[in-house]
């Protein structure tokens, strides 16, 4: 105990730093993209994260520990909300994860036993996280509990969250291809990077296993990000104008390439589309937005790039990120060139 006294600050300003890091990768990650989301008065959680950070850093450097275990406290509250609501919705992020055990780790660091513990069973209660010297006599001393409280509380009252994507109601014909018995559902967003990253060995690996005959391939687009309605309505356009299951994978390419260069104004979208001969045929699509939605519900999508094979009822495979989706293609095609699908 004396040697992490001795280290408290280093150690607080490492895990601190660790947890930034952590947030600014969380934005920028090339593995997937997922639709686990919140935000408190409309600011996104990734950017409270890293002020919160910032702040434990503040008061490490300038030697406010009582400072930093307050913080610290009402983080855990925080945590503990935002980890209760991940068991909720039955969908875990990683980096949230990750984030909360830093936050417990620093708490853990700084952790100071207060005597009041030994004054009762109450006080054991009131003051197992610790005290909080009130300035500037500091004789009143309040049991970090409070502020755990108070962090459960705030979040609890302000926090926006949703773990299932839904397109709106503003926003036919569905992109599904072949007539195979065997269903795989291509969950991407335009402007998710890792789904542009696997886009050309995802074409190959869904034109090798339409080849076969024995798949039907349905494209279901994820509303991750804000732009993507605008490009879904014109992808849909595109499919509705007919084409086929190639005239898909072009319409597809057009935009995952508009995607990359941040084109969200529609004329641009739509002059991009017919400068590159893709007909479209608009009507309101949103008979086909809803079964999205039907679907996204049904597989419990929640991130991009997603492949689901549905070999049967009782055998559905769901493959996530780059690696795992060529695999599972791979995997398909070998078991409809040995006929021993479904068996």
């Amino acid at each position: 105990m004396k040697l992490i006294g001795k280290y408290r600050n280093p150690i607080t300003l490492i895990l601190a730093a660790a947890g930034i890091a952590l947030m600014v990768f969380y934005t920028v990650c090339d593995t997937s993209c997922s639709y686990l989301k919140g935000d408190i008065w409309g600011i996104d959680l990734k950017w409270i994260g890293i002020a919160f950070m910032a702040a434990v850093i503040i008061c490490s450097l300038i030697r406010q520990t009582p400072l930093v275990r307050a913080l610290l406290a009402g983080g855990l509250g925080v945590e503990a909300f935002l980890i209760a609501f991940q068991f909720k919705e039955d969908v875990f992020c990683p980096f949230c994860l990750a984030f909360g055990g830093i936050v417990a780790v620093a708490f853990a660091i700084n952790y100071g036993v207060s005597p009041r513990v030994r004054t009762g069973f109450m006080n054991a209660i009131l003051y197992s996280l610790g005290e909080f010297p009130v300035p500037p006599s500091g004789r009143i001393r309040l049991p970090l509990l409070a502020f755990a409280l108070l962090g459960y509380l705030f979040v609890t009252l302000t926090f926006s969250g949703s773990a299932t994507p839904a397109y709106g109601q503003d926003a036919g014909t569905f992109p599904a291809y072949g007539n195979g018995r065997y269903e795989v559902y291509v969950f991407t967003d335009y402007f998710c990077p890792p789904c542009r990253g696997i886009e050309n060995d995802l074409e190959a690996g869904l034109k090798a296993v339409m080849a076969t005959g024995g798949v039907r391939i349905a494209f279901v687009d994820m509303p991750i990000y804000k732009n993507t309605p605008l490009y879904v309505k014109y992808f849909l356009y595109a499919v509705h104008a007919g084409g086929g299951f190639q005239g898909a994978l072009k319409a597809r390419n057009v935009l995952f390439s508009l995607a990359s260069r941040n084109v969200v104004l529609e004329p641009e979208v739509e002059k991009a589309l017919k400068s590159q001969g893709i007909a479209l045929s608009p009507y309101n699509p949103k008979p086909v937005l809803d079964q999205f939605n039907q679907i996204i519900r049904k597989f419990k999508a929640t991130g991009t790039p997603t492949v689901v094979i549905k070999y049967s009822e009782t055998e559905v495979l769901e493959y996530s990120g780059g690696k795992e989706i060529r695999d599972g293609l791979a995997l398909l095609r070998q078991r409809l060139g040995s006929g021993t699908v479904g068996k």
